[in-house]
């Protein structure tokens, strides 16, 4: 090679690297109204990944992870704090309840599993749930009544409030004793105030908080936290100059997105992929390929719209079938056919990739199978999402019918494993959502999945 060529030969080989180095990191999103099975799949590409963050939400989320006979539900630490030798980072997008977190910790440490604060980060700058946030969500959700929107209870909203309203405080605050009492006490009497005012139109007695023994019960939150407190954003960024594969974990499902969702029933963060550029501290060049994971039925928590919805002995069978309980309050879900204008919304609004159909096997035995593919609202066929709850409330399904299968699945590993009609119900679910399937989860435990295109190899 010439003296001439070398310097070009150089440049290639830079470029070529720079490109194969950013095809590395992956965000997993809900492609419904959560629940899909996120936990499970972050579990398993966390073994092509060298750093899991989770960018939104907070203890209002619970991911089930069953491996070999242990069951193990996260509702703040990412998924793939099971893998040994992996960086979990608890992103500044995150509302923080440190009771939950810590007790978290505690359950992962009696399962040998957290060992290393080097396995643990959290971000300095996410903020914290206080007991007066919870306080504020229960009740007003018993005074809102028929109109409540069915949230968890866990302080969630009122935390994201305080945020956005520029009088939150952040995990960092509570190493720094002095600053977390003044900001507390500061806030004390309206806080009061807000709570008497609530309790009174709910029609309940008031709640007495104890400022005081807050602020030090917070006080030891962040001492025991202490040491996993960390500049996250500076942690990722080094990471990404280093070619490490990251993957972003996100809670909830894309239509319950404060923005994007069916709001008002919505959560109170962005789940849609763009926010794990916004919630890790990232810039969205860190972000490459998008996996949204669905159900191969649809089922939604809480209150709000659901045109698929069965609200017949079908739709409690499937609940069953399905195990359809929450796993952070154990309610109920309701539960109905797969729905093909939400995929497609879900694929608009996170430009997903490819997408993973979960609990497939809990369809086996079912006769027939349906798919939403477009809605009938009066004379007008919607092929789209609609902006107001008032028509998706209003919008009747339009149903394609597919023949099922008897087969059991749960012992699929491979594509050419799966029933024929299963096959073509998964390749149906393609041509109606514009989105190839690229992985299939036929059970609970991590082994019981059909890999057909790796993101982090593809």
């Amino acid at each position: 090679m010439s003296g001439d060529e070398l310097p070009i030969y150089s440049l290639l080989l830079f470029v070529l690297k720079s490109y194969t180095g950013a095809m590395s990191n992956v965000v997993v999103v809900g492609a419904q109204w959560g629940d899909e099975g996120k936990g499970k799949i972050v579990d398993l590409l966390t073994e092509h990944a060298h750093v899991v963050v989770r960018f939104q939400g907070g203890a209002n989320a619970g991911h089930t992870l069953v491996v070999g006979n242990e069951k193990t539900i996260l509702h703040l630490i990412p998924s793939g704090i099971l893998h040994a030798g992996k960086t979990c980072v608890i992103g500044n997008g995150v509302v923080v309840d440190p009771a939950v977190l810590l007790k978290e910790m505690g359950k992962l440490r009696e399962q040998n599993v957290l060992k290393q604060p080097e396995q643990l980060l959290i971000s300095e700058r996410a903020h914290v749930i206080f007991p007066w946030h919870q306080q504020l969500d229960l009740l007003r959700e018993k005074s809102a009544q028929d109109k409540a929107i069915g949230t968890t209870g866990r302080g969630i909203g009122p935390a994201y409030e305080d945020k956005v309203a520029r009088r939150g405080i952040r995990v960092v605050d509570l190493l720094n004793p002095e600053r977390l009492s003044s900001k507390v006490l500061a806030r004390a009497q309206e806080i009061e105030d807000q709570i008497a005012l609530l309790a009174k139109r709910a029609n309940s007695p008031a709640p007495k908080l104890d400022f005081e023994e807050i602020v030090e019960r917070y006080v030891e939150y962040g001492k025991q936290l202490s040491e996993f407190v960390k500049d996250t954003s500076l942690y990722l960024a080094r990471q990404v100059r280093k070619g490490s594969r990251i993957l972003f974990e996100g809670a909830q499902g894309t239509l319950l997105d404060i923005e994007h969702g069916t709001y008002p029933f919505v959560t109170s963060s962005n789940c849609v992929a763009g926010n794990a550029a916004a919630g890790s501290g990232l810039g969205p060049s860190a972000i490459q390929r998008v996996v949204g994971i669905a159900k191969a039925y649809t089922t939604r928590v809480g209150g709000g719209p659901f045109p698929t919805e069965l609200k017949d002995d079908l739709g409690a069978k499937l609940r069953e079938d399905g195990m359809e309980y929450g796993s952070t309050t154990g309610r109920p879900r309701r539960c109905g056919w797969l729905d093909a204008v939400v995929l497609r919304y879900a694929a608009r609004t996170s430009g997903l990739w490819g997408l993973t159909l979960t609990k497939l096997d809990v369809l086996s035995g079912w006769p027939k199978l349906k798919i939403c593919v477009a809605y009938q609202l009066a004379e007008e066929r919607l092929e789209e999402m609609p902006c107001e709850v008032e028509s998706l409330e209003r919008a009747e399904p339009v149903y394609e019918e597919l023949p099922g299968w008897s087969q059991s699945l749960r012992h699929a590993r491979t594509w050419e494993d799966l029933p024929e009609n299963a096959k073509k119900y998964i390749r149906r679910i393609e041509e109606v959502s514009g989105v190839s399937v690229v992985c299939v989860s036929v059970g609970a435990e991590r082994g019981e999945t059909i890999m057909l295109q790796n993101p982090f190899r593809a």
